[in-house]
């Protein structure tokens, strides 16, 4: 169990670092934002408490959906195939799987767009490829305030798109990274604190800061870590995470975005809402590059040092248990 575990996990990592995300028509995250955007208008309603109970309604149904698939998925392969087949089989699907929840390549190639349109001193096209990783109006950012805006989101991908899934795969297995990817993604579709979405996002928003709680602050202590074998500012990444964490108004997203600014030895600043780290405001691409390499080594880190031991750890609680 331990190592079909472990292998699953280093074949997902493996390939995405290899080749990226599958085009939408076959990711099962966008069946799972197809499903939420089906689900959502039927949620609507005059009065906030039934609407609520919507925003539950979603989560319950498309978490239930997802786990019901991998269940009958799992028995499938152990019914029609024999014992070391399917074990063999089961890892590189688990692997295959696994790796649609989390998104390193992803996030470097949406960066590396951005930074290619201001390159080209195209910055409304970069501003436009922006909107698509940030939740914020990019209509009027200036080149400083795109970068920023690229590398917080990068800071943040690392959590959402890597150590959050994983974190919960070593807890949960292919169900808990799943499960995690439903609440994210619905988050990231309707946790706004709009009138339209208020109430339908509110759970999903409330069941992402309970998740990423944990994730989060062990993901910037990784960013640390993986800042001292870069030969970036570790120090100054301990002492901004510390002090700037708490500035965004997500309890969680400013701690991996406040090391991340602190190794960088810049300034992060989200118009009108929170300046995070005491460093230079004038970024660069460089800057987008050792960010992309921070959260690549961090993703590495995570795996042994967060990753592998609880997948130990538990693996060993089960067989004492059943000893």
């Amino acid at each position: 169990m331990i190592f079909e575990s472990i292998l699953i996990v280093g074949i997902a990592l493996f390939l995405d670092f290899k080749f990226g995300d599958p085009k939408n028509k076959y990711h099962p995250t966008a069946w799972i934002g197809i499903l939420i955007a089906k689900l959502t208008p039927i949620t609507k309603n005059e009065y906030p408490i039934i609407e609520k109970f919507g925003g539950i309604f979603i989560i319950v149904i498309v978490s239930s959906l997802v786990i019901l698939l991998l269940f009958i998925l799992q028995i499938g392969i152990s019914l029609i195939l024999i014992d070391y087949i399917s074990l063999i089989v089961s890892i590189i699907i688990g692997g295959l799987l696994l790796k649609t929840t989390i998104a390193i390549r992803g996030m470097e190639k949406h960066a590396k767009i951005v930074i290619k349109s201001i390159d080209e001193d195209n910055l409304d096209k970069a501003r436009s490829c922006l909107s698509m990783i940030v939740k914020r109006n990019t209509k009027n950012l200036d080149k400083n305030h795109i970068i920023s805006g690229v590398l917080e989101s990068i800071s943040e991908n690392t959590v959402d798109g890597i150590t959050g899934p994983l974190f919960y795969y070593a807890f949960f297995g292919l169900p808990g990274a799943f499960v995690y990817r439903v609440i994210n993604t619905a988050d990231s579709m309707i946790g706004y604190k709009t009138e339209i979405f208020k109430n339908i996002g509110w759970f999903a928003a409330t069941c992402d800061s309970i998740l990423n709680y944990i994730p989060s602050r062990l993901t910037g202590l990784i960013m640390i870590i993986s800042s001292i074998i870069l030969q970036n500012n570790w120090r100054e990444s301990y002492k901004i995470m510390m002090r700037d964490g708490k500035k965004t108004e997500s309890r969680n997203a400013g701690y991996p975005m406040a090391a991340l600014a602190g190794a960088l030895e810049t300034k992060f600043e989200k118009i009108n809402y929170y300046k995070l780290g005491d460093g230079e405001t004038a970024l660069t691409k460089e800057h987008v590059l050792s960010a992309i390499a921070i959260m690549k080594l961090t993703s590495i880190l995570f795996f042994g040092i967060i990753v592998i031991p609880i997948i130990s750890i538990l693996s060993f609680i089960g067989w004492w248990i059943h000893a």
